[in-house]
């Protein structure tokens, strides 16, 4: 008698476990139960542990197949390195196109020495324009505005691009003064030079901080702006 029930006890048990386990497969395979009950009776020479263990093997796949679905290819692998640097914008854009000048351009700060102007003062890091200085892709510059109105977008190789937004009493002719945040990166990256120029864009008279903001936010320029910003926090 207890031999009987412990086999309707097996026999019970193991048709959950088939149960539960087909309807996990037909969750992740596609594949209904009752396509795998018609298959099993037209092959019926199986056991029913020879099935469950079929149905098993079966399932190990398709937990196999959504893992690599899952996971996918990795494009670069993590363990080698990225080789090359990024172009620069002297290398990416054809110049020649814009009109050149020739210039003498001066590195210059917002502070005493530059401006006349200490930390304190209210005009302190304000531009002719009306917009704070910057230090970025797009840079703010000063020149003469007779010969670049404000709003004007220059291209100074080794500088990056230089927008008009101020002036200065002793910038006459193809002069510019190109900002950096300190004398020592003046130094250090500029100082002056003579060198050309290029022309993308004259300026209408006005720049505005959304403007130039929205110069430098440009997502196309993004690669290149890190190598500006990078340059300038050295």
């Amino acid at each position: 008698m207890n031999t009987l029930k412990n086999w309707t006890r097996r026999i019970v048990m193991t048709i959950l476990v088939m149960g539960a386990t087909l309807t996990t497969f037909e969750s992740i395979s596609g594949v209904k139960a009752r396509e795998i009950a018609e298959v099993a009776a037209e092959n019926n020479e199986f056991s029913l542990m020879e099935k469950v263990t079929h149905t098993f093997k079966t399932v190990g796949v398709a937990f196999k197949k959504l893992q690599l679905a899952t996971v996918g290819e990795s494009q670069i692998s993590s363990s080698e390195p990225v080789v090359g640097e990024p172009p620069t914008l002297e290398e990416s854009i054809d110049w020649s196109q814009y009109q050149r000048k020739n210039v003498v351009a001066t590195g210059y700060t917002a502070y005493y020495e530059s401006t006349g102007k200490h930390p304190n003062h209210p005009g302190f890091g304000i531009t002719y324009s009306g917009v704070k200085v910057k230090r970025d892709l797009y840079s703010t510059v000063a020149a003469d505005l007779s010969v670049f109105p404000i709003g004007t977008i220059l291209f100074i190789p080794d500088y990056g691009y230089g927008v008009v937004a101020d002036k200065g009493g002793a910038i006459k002719g193809n002069k510019l003064d190109l900002y950096y945040e300190t004398v020592d990166e003046v130094y250090e990256h500029w100082g002056k030079k003579t060198l050309d120029v290029y022309v993308v864009k004259m300026g209408d008279g006005s720049l505005t901080e959304e403007e130039l903001t929205a110069l430098n936010e440009n997502e196309s320029m993004q690669v290149f702006r890190q190598a500006y910003i990078k340059s300038a926090e050295e």
